[in-house]
């Protein structure tokens, strides 16, 4: 038996129509509530130098390696393995904190990381930078939370932790790391070796004895003072307002270092980790800004999403209908064929036309899988005569048309209402409107 050839690289992914046609959809559901709250589409570019990601992912951290490679000038380079990073930079850099603040930023891209799982991943992001109220978060919560039920996805639940600011983290480390130093014979060999580097290992780990270990650990929240201890007792009071129900989970820490402030997961109800951030204010200082600036957000695995959503049998509305297929049969019926099908697509008609193949069976194979309404059938009779044979797929009856009323037959069986008046062209202004001036 011959073995198949297998040549897409490990942790990569090909998206074929039936997955697009949930991610358009789920694109199109986030960026409707990323418009209703004022959020503006960013894209950066997809390489980076790798000595800037350096600053937030170093070459030990396991959970989050970069791939990354030296270009034709020696420079070496990344790919985007989180849109966070990129965008901090690109806000810093283009000096846009001297905009309103907060600016609302969302991004959608595959990203790329090479983790245990080596994964190129199709995500969303959404960041809000100049601005640390915690009601910001809240709200950001609150709009995750509304998108996840109108997916179908209604059965989430949120956990939420703080990091506290640096000094405080620092104070938190010491008490972890002393908490641990004693337990080496009961946790992983990694945990083991990384514990004294970065104690926070603990809670990243996968290993069941790390896990065990990490339940019984000191959390965070007892070492924070005045202004972190009132952010995230505001941020619970808001959640609460706003009728969101949560857990305060002590375990729940990123990979990423530079967090200050809380963070939030959102879980459906088997435990996969559907969209997860939080506050890293000291972003920007991390990188080379010379100051700190508020920021937050979210980002999701879309493909994953799409994943759960296939498990639970939810179904997309298939718009890519087409409503007359022309089957065609000799050179003689593609140039009375040709025509026709531009004059139906000019009519808002979605229409395909077949290649000569040997088999009109194959040919009705084909109309139906891509689920035609009408199938016209057009051999070298139909083509000298000038009627036409349309079948109609779902009912299985058949009828004669002639060809000058063939196009006006479909739009009556299809109902006009029904047809594809989509036209992006019409989104063109000739001028901007102008902003008046105060």
């Amino acid at each position: 038996m011959e073995s198949q050839l297998e040549t897409r690289l490990t942790g990569t992914r090909d998206i074929f129509p039936a997955d697009h046609k949930y991610l358009t959809f789920l694109k199109k559901v986030f960026r409707h509530e990323f418009r209703k709250n004022g959020f503006r589409r960013i894209s950066t570019p997809l390489l980076e130098e790798t000595a800037l990601l350096r600053k937030v992912y170093p070459e030990n951290n396991n959970h989050y390696g970069l791939y990354h490679f030296q270009n034709k000038d020696e420079v070496d380079v990344a790919l985007l393995p989180s849109a966070t990073v990129w965008v901090m930079r690109a806000y810093v850099e283009n000096e846009k904190y001297e905009e309103l603040q907060p600016l609302y930023y969302y991004y959608i891209e595959r990203c790329f990381r090479q983790d245990r799982s080596r994964k190129e991943y199709y995500a969303i992001w959404w960041e809000i930078i100049g601005e640390s109220d915690p009601i910001i978060d809240a709200q950001s919560m609150y709009m995750m939370y509304t998108s996840f039920k109108k997916i179908g996805l209604s059965e989430v639940k949120l956990r939420i932790n703080t990091y506290g600011n640096a000094k405080e983290m620092e104070k938190y480390f010491e008490e972890l790391k002393a908490f641990l130093e004693n337990k080496t014979s009961v946790m992983s060999k990694e945990l083991q070796i990384s514990y004294q580097e970065d104690p926070l290992q603990l809670f990243l780990s996968t290993d069941e004895d790390d896990k065990i270990l990490a339940g019984s650990a000191p959390v965070v929240s007892k070492f924070l003072k005045k202004d972190s201890k009132k952010y995230y007792e505001s941020l619970k009071w808001y959640l609460d307002d706003l009728g969101i129900e949560y857990v305060e989970d002590g375990t729940l820490f990123f990979s990423e270092n530079f967090y200050t402030g809380g963070i939030w997961q959102f879980e459906y109800e088997n435990g996969q980790i559907l969209w997860k951030w939080g506050r890293y204010d000291a972003l920007a200082e991390t990188l080379w800004s010379p100051k700190p600036y508020g920021a937050a957000g979210f980002s999701v695995d879309i493909m994953h999403v799409i994943d759960l959503l296939k498990e639970k049998n939810i179904a997309i509305k298939n718009k890519d209908k087409i409503d007359l297929y022309f089957v065609q049969l000799w050179e003689e019926a593609k140039k009375v064929v040709f025509p026709l099908s531009l004059e139906a697509r000019e009519r808002w008609i979605n229409t395909q036309t077949s290649l000569w193949t040997p088999s009109m069976k194959e040919q009705m194979l084909k109309a139906h899988r891509i689920w035609a309404k009408y199938v016209v059938l057009v051999a070298v009779m139909e083509a000298r005569s000038w009627i036409f044979q349309v079948r109609n797929i779902e009912l299985g009856t058949q009828e004669e048309v002639p060809k000058e009323k063939l196009i006006d037959y479909i739009i009556e069986k299809t109902g006009e209402e029904n047809l594809d008046f989509y036209e992006p062209s019409r989104d063109l202004v000739q001028q901007e409107p102008k902003r008046i001036e105060e």
